[in-house]
């Protein structure tokens, strides 16, 4: 499974938003808002910070496909 923030930055575009202004409205860090930019795993807490900061639901700024492995550390997850 991986996830896709690309619904997010179009969000963004729609609203007239630059990324500056996502960490300030959502109070996340510059960090964390290139770990989403890069498709890394975040936590729920900020997702939720960043819908709050949007009005908006997590469908609305994230895709997840199961087709496709997550990778960790440059190796392949394990299926359990």
């Amino acid at each position: 499974m991986s996830i896709s923030y690309k619904r997010l930055w179009k969000l963004l575009i729609d609203k007239d938003m630059k990324k500056k202004d996502l960490e300030e409205k959502a109070g996340i860090s510059h960090y964390t808002l290139n770990k989403l930019n890069r498709g890394e795993n975040v936590t729920t807490d900020v997702l939720a910070k960043i819908c709050k900061a949007l009005d908006c639901t997590m469908d609305d700024i994230l895709e997840m496909d199961f087709a496709e492995p997550v990778l960790r550390e440059g190796k392949e997850a394990k299926s359990r």
